[in-house]
């Protein structure tokens, strides 16, 4: 392993993502030492890894989303904004809407303002324990309690390709997040782990969120918890159909419509370009 690997990096309001080439990895185990690409002193730094595997016979561009613990997202949408503007950057798409197959489900997006913008129709948001999933009977997963250091946690649960837990009428915190979210994320209550989100509604066109990711942890913006969180507002009746979400980061624009389906938009920035030396990697069997 002694070739360069060339990356772009990118952040959507402040959720960063490296995006490399699939055949970088032919002869290399990306799962295994992501979490050395990801680290922020011993690597380049991100919150993952964008795969670009080329086109489909469908048309459709291949993306894999790996988190920083190796494991792989089946979607994220801070994620497909960022892939969606490289895709633009390298020439490969233009103005015009395009799919992009993802663990999740296949998604459209197309590129706005010179690729400072970004919209992605996102798919539609279930409630259903058996789709989500989290244990139990068959169920819309709304306003359910949970027993979580010594507290009593009132929370939906949602997917929209990936699982969600979006606890309610919580302390809307960082500290809250980082505190409380990876004990939500591994509860025996989601099988698939979860991916956290601490809501609050501001009004009936603007939530705020505090977000801890599942395999990346606490994060300053998240496009599927914001699709995911609004979805619970609307679904509970508190917030109408296009809603404002609010992160650390900034915000992203969230429609939905009756279904469920929703279409996010917002910006994305180029940070740089480079190469990872593979002197950064410890030995085979020793990464992470």
């Amino acid at each position: 392993m002694n070739t360069p690997l060339h990356f772009t990096r990118y952040h959507a309001l402040g959720n960063d993502y490296i995006v490399m080439e699939a055949s970088s990895f032919s002869q290399w185990p990306l799962e295994l030492c992501a979490a050395r690409i990801c680290h922020r002193h011993f690597g380049v730094g991100s919150d993952g890894i964008l795969v670009h595997g080329g086109r489909q016979h469908s048309g459709a561009f291949a993306l894999r989303i790996i988190n920083p613990d190796g494991s792989e997202a089946e979607k994220s949408g801070n994620g497909l904004r960022i892939y969606a503007r490289y895709l633009y950057d390298e020439g490969l798409v233009a103005g015009a809407p395009f799919e992009v197959h993802t663990l999740g489900g296949m998604v459209t997006a197309v590129v706005l303002e010179a690729g400072q913008m970004v919209q992605v129709d996102m798919g539609s948001v279930s409630f259903h324990s058996e789709r989500i999933p989290v244990q139990g009977p068959a169920r819309e997963v709304l306003q359910e309690q949970i027993q979580v250091a010594g507290r009593t946690l009132s929370f939906c649960a949602a997917t929209i390709g990936n699982p969600h837990c979006v606890v309610l009428d919580a302390d809307c915190t960082p500290e809250e997040a980082q505190r409380i979210g990876p004990i939500l994320e591994t509860h025996p209550l989601f099988p698939n782990r979860t991916n956290v989100q601490f809501l609050k509604v501001l009004d009936r066109g603007t939530i705020q969120i505090e977000i801890w990711e599942r395999g990346a942890g606490y994060t300053l913006a998240s496009g599927s918890s914001s699709s995911a969180s609004a979805a619970v507002a609307y679904r509970l009746g508190l917030v109408d159909s296009t809603v404002r979400v609010v992160m650390p980061g900034g915000s992203l624009r969230i429609e939905l419509d009756d279904a469920f389906r929703v279409r996010m938009t917002g910006p994305v920035t180029r940070i740089a370009e480079g190469v990872v030396d593979p002197e950064c990697f410890p030995p085979i069997g020793q990464c992470g």
